[in-house]
């Protein structure tokens, strides 16, 4: 697997895990999320793959810039 692809889907699963924490801490902290866990899911793998959709195509162009 090439570099940028792997990079891009770890900061694909980083998010992933980091939306549905902040759900959890939602739930833990004000009550009920008013959204269904199918909804939910659906929303953590939406975030995922745009994430690594925007990481995939900027780190090219920052890295052409020497800020990576």
């Amino acid at each position: 697997m090439r570099p940028r692809v792997k990079s891009a889907l770890l900061w694909g699963a980083v998010s992933l895990f980091a939306f549905l924490a902040a759900v959890q801490g939602y739930q833990l902290l004000i009550g009920p999320f008013p959204a269904s866990i199918p909804v939910v899911g659906a929303a953590a793998v939406a975030v995922g793959v745009l994430t690594a959709g925007v990481a995939y195509a900027t780190e090219h162009r920052l890295r052409t810039k020497g800020r990576t």
